[in-house]
This record gives structure tokens, C-alpha cells and sequence, in this order.
């Protein structure tokens, strides 16, 4: 079975507490578990109230493959989400996590593999009470992190969605470049980048230095 990818770091745990200034060693590093297919799961129902629930998964190959098909990545060679689940109030709950994963995604210009690599920390917001504005005319809250509370908390659901916000947007190899597309009908001037730049018109009426004005 092939070793995740991932360098050892020394991290603190999402919500562990600031070492004291005496400190002399930080926290021992993290390495990840061995690998598991799925993802766990937890129902809202039973969990804990008092105490964090703990989790921390590696993806094996199978899980990697289904969760780059459904983004459209040719590959994701390792994946690994640790964290936990807070309690919050009598009935909301707060995941806190860590999402590493050294994925390929496809140049947008020649298709050619461009590797990524994500850190990225996760937190999600899963509230009883919590209701969609409604109206015609309804703005988009700004913590885009809060969603009501399920019944079953898929990690592999959150880590899709999360891999999607910090993939870059637009991936692009090594010299790579888009060029210019130039669109015209059949005995039109067509219309250039250039063309369409602030006093572009203006600069084609001003005469140019030697010409004559008159």
C-alpha cells in the first residue's frame, strides 16, 4: 500500500490551546492513519453533547477515485481530513478540521496534468434552528460555513465540498498560454484585444508623428 504524500509537520490539533511562551517543543507531529476507504459517518443523534468527537481519516484508493471522478480531477494521489466535532449550545455542532490532499487537475489550455497540492482549514457550522431567507429578493448570508443540522454528518460529503472551494480555478501548465481568439463574419474587420482598450479609437484619429497634418 503505498505512503500518503504528506511531509510530516508539527500542528496543533483544530482547538488545541496556544503553547506557553516556556515551550521549548511544539507538538509531536502529525502523521496520517493508514488508509480506509470510507469515510466516517456520524448521526447528529448520538453525538456527544459534552466532549468533541474526534476523527481522523486517510483516504484509501478507492475513496480518492471516487471523490476525483466527481470533481473531474484526472487523480488524487493522497487525501487525508482530521479533525472534530464540537458541541455548541444544547443542539448545534461546529466541525473544526484539516484537509491535505496532493491532487492533478487538467490545464484549461492544453488538458496537460498540473499538480496541486491543498492545505486548507475546514470549519462547518450545523445549526437546529436553522432557517433559508425567503422573499423574491434574497441576499446571500455571509458565512457561507453555517447549514442546518442533518442527520448524519458524511466526512467524505464535506471533504468533496471543501476539496472544490480550495482546488485552484484555473490550472494552467508550464507556458501555457489562451492567445487571442479573433471572431469576424466574412468581410469584417475583425475585433482585437487592442481594439477594445481605454482611447484605442481615439489613438487611430491623432496622426501620427511624420504624417502629414494637412
Amino acid at each position: 500500500m503505498p505512503r500518503p504524500m504528506f511531509k510530516a509537520e508539527r500542528h496543533a490539533p483544530p482547538g488545541a490551546p496556544a503553547p506557553s511562551p516556556n515551550q521549548t517543543e511544539g507538538p509531536p507531529p502529525m502523521t496520517p492513519k493508514p488508509e480506509t476507504e470510507a469515510a466516517p459517518v456520524f448521526r447528529t443523534t448520538g453525538l456527544s453533547h459534552r466532549t468533541p468527537t474526534r476523527f481522523d481519516w486517510t483516504a484509501g484508493a478507492a475513496a480518492r477515485a471516487d471523490i476525483a471522478r466527481s470533481l473531474d480531477l484526472p487523480a488524487i494521489a493522497a487525501l487525508w481530513f482530521q479533525g472534530e466535532i464540537l458541541p455548541e449550545g444544547r443542539a448545534d455542532f461546529r466541525l473544526a478540521a484539516r484537509l491535505r490532499a496532493d491532487v492533478t487537475q487538467s490545464c484549461v489550455v492544453t488538458l496537460a496534468p498540473v499538480p496541486a497540492a491543498v492545505d486548507e482549514a475546514v470549519t462547518r457550522r450545523f445549526l437546529a434552528d436553522f432557517a433559508f431567507p425567503e422573499g423574491e429578493e434574497v441576499e446571500m448570508p455571509e458565512d457561507d460555513s453555517t447549514e442546518p443540522l442533518p442527520d448524519r454528518i458524511d466526512l467524505a460529503e464535506v471533504v468533496r465540498e471543501a476539496l472544490a472551494l480550495a482546488l485552484p480555478p484555473y490550472p494552467r501548465a508550464p507556458g501555457a498560454d489562451l492567445g487571442e481568439a479573433v471572431f469576424a463574419g466574412p468581410g469584417v474587420a475583425p475585433l482585437r484585444d487592442v481594439d477594445l482598450r481605454p482611447f484605442a479609437a481615439l489613438s487611430r484619429l491623432v496622426p501620427k508623428a511624420g504624417e502629414d497634418a494637412g
